[in-house]
């Protein structure tokens, strides 16, 4: 059951409140952006100009989406030629998503030792830390503080045992892009609410709802116990957390340490729906004393992405909690 610290109450709808342009009362706020939100829209026309446009709204920080290993550049550009046009025109590049090739993108070898798409095994622990030596090479040369892990697979995680693996492979790859003074961290989707067992053999594909009475334990709580914390920390995606049957506020109060990052994410628009209580959550993640949040919108592919992103900025803008 969620508490009254992930829900909003009595609340109006403020996403529809005011008409000043977020740039207009900004301020010193530190707002980001997950560019995921915007998909092809980003790099439909000008690159340069839509950056502009994002800094416009008051968004200051950006987290990437779209590093390929195989071309080594972001959504097709150049990883300095990025960097380049998002410092021309004020922007800084915090943090960046990717999944280790081995198990997400059909690398060689994966399909004979798992014949399943998405499948993790233990054996692949050595080839994940080696393709995140480039990917963390590439990541430092662009200055980012955080390089994020956005998910896990989609299957080979059914019981105890397996999210232990799963957190030494986490575990592995964190000690070694820390050697590229680089912050490892993974982030989560609904996925990691599922209980698990030790002889469970859960086999989801993500959606909790189908496993909702299940005996044993929260992976995401193993997995907070079993990684390091010095080598591997926590985004909290809010939507995510909210659809996993979980409170984001109580997340952030018993791992207190462990979550650096914050999604903040509604079902479409930021404050458009009323349903969680972002007051809340804001204040804790402050008093935690972290910074970096980013904004993130889902339905990539509404050709609205723009419109949605300028609407949320407007309204986090607004809001007098968030710093």
């Amino acid at each position: 059951m969620l508490s009254l610290g992930a829900l909003a109450t009595g609340c109006t709808n403020p996403a529809k409140e005011g008409t000043a342009i977020a740039s207009q009362v900004i301020g010193d706020k530190n707002m980001g952006l997950q560019i995921y939100t915007l998909g092809h829209e980003l790099y439909t026309g000008d690159l340069s100009t839509n950056l502009k446009r994002i800094a416009d709204m008051g968004i200051k920080n950006l987290e990437l989406a779209g590093y390929d290993p195989a071309d080594r550049k972001i959504g097709g550009i150049e990883r300095a030629v990025f960097k380049k046009m998002a410092e021309e025109v004020g922007l800084k590049i915090v943090s960046s998503h990717v999944n280790p090739p081995t198990v997400f993108s059909g690398a060689a070898g994966r399909e004979n030792r798992t014949g399943r798409d998405g499948y993790y095994s233990g054996d692949m622990k050595n080839d994940i830390v080696e393709s995140f030596k480039q990917i963390a090479d590439d990541h430092a040369e662009l200055g980012i503080e955080y390089l994020i892990q956005p998910m896990m697979p989609k299957e080979g995680i059914n019981n105890t045992n397996d999210v232990k693996i799963f957190c030494d492979t986490l575990n592995a790859t964190g000690e070694e892009i820390k050697k590229h003074g680089v912050t490892f961290g993974y982030h989560n989707h609904n996925m990691e609410f599922c209980k698990v067992s030790e002889n469970s053999d859960a086999r989801f594909m993500g959606d909790i709802l189908t496993r909702p009475y299940v005996e044993g334990e929260q992976i995401i709580d193993i997995m907070m116990r079993e990684t390091n914390p010095d080598l591997v920390i926590f985004e909290m995606d809010t939507y995510w957390t909210i659809m996993g049957q979980n409170d984001p506020v109580a997340m952030l109060t018993t791992y207190t340490d462990r979550i650096k990052l914050l999604h903040i994410k509604d079902f479409v628009v930021l404050g458009e729906s009323g349903a969680l209580n972002f007051s809340n959550i804001f204040n804790k993640f402050f008093e935690n004393g972290n910074k970096y949040y980013f904004i993130e919108i889902e339905d990539i592919d509404s050709g609205k992405q723009f419109e949605r992103l300028e609407k949320s900025a407007t309204w986090l803008a607004q809001q007098d909690y968030v710093k």
